[in-house]
């Protein structure tokens, strides 16, 4: 499992800390950005801090060791800019940075293991796909079966809500 944690320790507000962490799995998706965006408003309004979680698919191609090297160097360069794009926005929209996470394994899996390594995560964040192919695996998964596996409550935020409804509700 490869990991990349920082934590920057930027403060919101001088007397409003909390040790809530809000935690969002990070893909590219229209969803992300709005549970992004209301984690941040949460992260704001409590006190709390924002964490992202990029999990990296493990990479099957094991004919030729440096090709498969290759692929999984230029896979983790994407990942880092996607989640320091990501981070930007949530320091633009909470007032600090965002704590990172970057792992190899597969998403359910490694986001239950995140969640049970970390004391500090307190809500995983969603967003809902409203789409017809359903809310997405994620959503489904940890609102089905793997609910009993977590130890935090899931906010799910539909994925269609403009900006202006997010930040009402956050």
């Amino acid at each position: 499992m490869t990991e990349i944690e920082k934590d920057s320790g930027d403060k919101v507000g001088p007397a409003r800390r909390s040790n809530r962490v809000f935690l969002v799995v990070v893909d590219d998706t229209e969803e992300m950005r709005v549970a992004l965006r209301f984690a941040s408003g949460r992260a704001v309004h409590t006190g709390g801090r924002v964490a992202l979680l990029y999990v990296m698919e493990p990479n099957d191609f094991q004919h030729w060791m440096a090709v498969g090297d290759l692929i999984r160097e230029e896979a983790r360069a994407e990942a880092e800019k996607l989640l320091q794009r990501h981070a930007a926005q949530v320091q633009k929209w909470s007032g600090a940075m965002p704590i990172l996470h970057l792992r190899e394994g597969e998403p359910r899996d490694t986001l239950l293991a995140l969640i049970n390594e970390d004391p500090q995560i307190s809500i995983l964040v969603l967003g809902a796909n409203t789409g017809a192919r359903g809310p997405g695996p994620l959503v489904s998964a940890l609102t089905g079966k793997m609910m009993g596996k977590l130890r935090v409550p899931v906010t799910v935020v539909p994925g269609n809500l403009s900006d202006d409804d997010i930040d009402a509700i956050s």
